[in-house]
């Protein structure tokens, strides 16, 4: 009662993708055939990793990854939940070391742009 809900989209951009906001831009045109809102898919926080997203979890984990090689799967949700938490973290400036690299600044950037939109 009372709560609010983030949704979270994450996934991979592959080799078809450009960056965050061409994939984004897709998940909108999907969005709209389903009858989703403007206003309810501005809600919507997107954590795009470039090819490796087994990377960032393990790098949100642990602090370090190896993107010469993929990181290791998630069989389970806690490791991601966790992944999440951390990155709301570094997100919300708590945790600044180390940096993070510039996709998930991007995914950061997404998430405040939603905190200014629920703002208004």
């Amino acid at each position: 009662m009372g709560g609010d809900t983030t949704l979270m989209v994450w996934a991979d951009l592959d080799h078809d993708m450009e960056d965050g906001e061409q994939l984004k831009d897709r998940f909108w045109t999907a969005a709209q055939q389903q009858g989703i809102t403007r206003q309810q898919f501005d809600k919507v926080v997107f954590v795009f990793a470039k090819d490796r997203l087994e990377n960032w979890i393990e790098f949100l984990l642990t602090g370090a990854t190896d993107e010469s090689r993929e990181g290791p799967r998630q069989k389970h949700d806690k490791p991601v939940a966790d992944a999440a938490k951390s990155l709301a973290s570094r997100c919300l400036g708590r945790v600044m070391e180390p940096p993070i690299p510039p996709s998930l600044q991007w995914s950061c950037q997404n998430w405040h742009n939603l905190l200014e939109r629920m703002r208004r």
